[in-house]
């Protein structure tokens, strides 16, 4: 890879890596509903005026049932998920958790693809359990039945994420990538919308310039801008290198919890992260072999 790729690279690990940040920072302000409704609204934005300015067409009005499904699998209900674990998790765990996504795409694609998993694929399937009973067991935060439901959450996300690579795969073949992801969250924004309606913050004080900020952050860095440099790795260094940024994203999510959240990265919390990273790494000629919708993060 040139030097540019390689920090394409790293800039799409800390954009995805943001997200728990700024999730972090705003859900427990404003609520999880209206957290991820903030972050695919003005998400959707941006990605519209990326598409018109480069003369694209965001094929709505042909794909819209199937925006909806990506939407609610790849956005509206990972994103709340992880809003609601948010509540009771640090960013540090969410990220680490997030790991996890290759494993259950893997689990998805043995179910519905009806894929072959070897016994080294199994192999690496029990180990990312593992990896997350010792994050869970080895854990800062002292367990109580809501924090296992953040847990679970947080794990669920991982599962939806799986099923939305599963159903790209089979049904956006030839889309172009800047529709796709303008209309998952444009689909996500009208699911999420009703929830956010009825969940509104109380008091408009709850709306602070840093709870602001942090919407914007995860609308238009984590998820707008970071698509675009996930498609242009996709287009310059192919599927296989770009897989690569699953590693990395959990590094730079524990990196920005402690320098903007004061978090405390604790043994329990290293070791897990690596016993998920091994498993990923058995199972991720899996991944190697998709096409590019199915790398999903994020995010």
């Amino acid at each position: 890879m040139k030097t540019k790729e390689i920090g394409a690279l790293f800039a799409l690990a800390a954009l995805w890596g943001s997200s728990f940040l700024f999730v972090r920072i705003a859900s427990p302000a404003i609520g999880p509903f209206l957290t991820a409704q903030g972050r695919v609204t003005f998400a959707a934005a941006g990605l519209l005026i990326y598409v018109f300015l480069t003369g694209q067409s965001t094929l709505f009005s042909q794909k819209w049932k199937q925006y909806l499904i990506v939407g609610a699998l790849n956005a509206a209900i990972p994103f709340t998920l992880v809003a609601i674990a948010s509540l009771q998790l640090n960013s540090s765990l969410l990220s680490i958790i997030n790991s996890l996504t290759p494993l259950f795409t893997a689990l998805v694609a043995w179910g519905w693809l009806n894929e072959r998993l070897t016994i080294k694929k199994w192999a690496g399937i029990f180990i990312g359990i593992i990896g997350v009973i010792i994050l869970v067991g080895w854990s800062p935060i002292p367990l109580s039945l809501k924090v296992i439901a953040a847990i679970f959450c947080s794990i669920f996300s991982t599962l939806s994420y799986g099923l939305a690579g599963v159903y790209a795969k089979k049904t956006f073949e030839g889309v172009p990538p800047a529709a796709v992801a303008f209309g998952q969250q444009m689909g996500a924004s009208l699911i999420i919308l009703p929830f956010s309606v009825l969940n509104l913050p109380k008091s408009l004080s709850a709306i602070t310039p840093i709870v602001s900020l942090s919407i914007l952050g995860v609308a238009l860095l984590s998820t707008a801008m970071g698509y675009l440099v996930y498609y242009y790795l996709i287009k310059n260094i192919g599927p296989t290198k770009t897989v690569c940024v699953t590693y990395m994203i959990p590094l730079f999510g524990m990196i920005w919890g402690v320098l903007f959240l004061k978090e405390h990265i604790t043994i329990g919390m290293v070791v897990g992260l690596l016993v998920i990273l091994s498993s990923i790494f058995l199972i991720s000629d899996i991944q190697i072999k998709r096409k590019k919708t199915e790398l999903i993060s994020r995010s």
